[in-house]
């Protein structure tokens, strides 16, 4: 691997991708929706790149943000500040799935009263 990621292969071919296909979805999107990876505010780990390059992208298109977590995962204080709305959901059961629908919905209203969506 080069010590350049900028002229590695892998990169370039995920950044080709990322320009291509994810960017042109997240900027026709109303708002940014996604599961926030597990963060135990200690260790960092491998990490989700996916996601954090979707939340930068997100954050440079001026998107509403809302974030989804895990029952009792911590929230890094920065995602607090930029999240439009954080909802703690449980995606393993269906009366987790029906209740992180409703919360959806409820975050949606309170965007769309703020006049934040369309």
């Amino acid at each position: 691997m080069s010590d350049d990621i900028y002229n590695d292969p892998h990169f370039t071919r995920y950044a080709e991708h990322f320009l291509k296909d994810v960017l042109p979805m997240l900027d026709d999107s109303a708002i940014s929706l996604s599961i926030a990876p597990s963060y135990d505010g200690q260790t960092h780990g491998v990490g989700d790149v996916k996601y954090w390059v979707e939340l930068g992208a997100s954050i440079m298109l001026d998107k509403p943000i809302i974030a989804m977590i895990e029952p009792g995962a911590k929230v890094p204080e920065r995602l607090r500040r930029v999240a439009d709305a954080i909802i703690e959901v449980d995606m393993k059961t269906e009366a987790g799935r029906e209740r992180a629908t409703e919360q959806i919905a409820v975050a949606m209203a309170k965007l769309e009263e703020a006049g934040v969506l369309g």
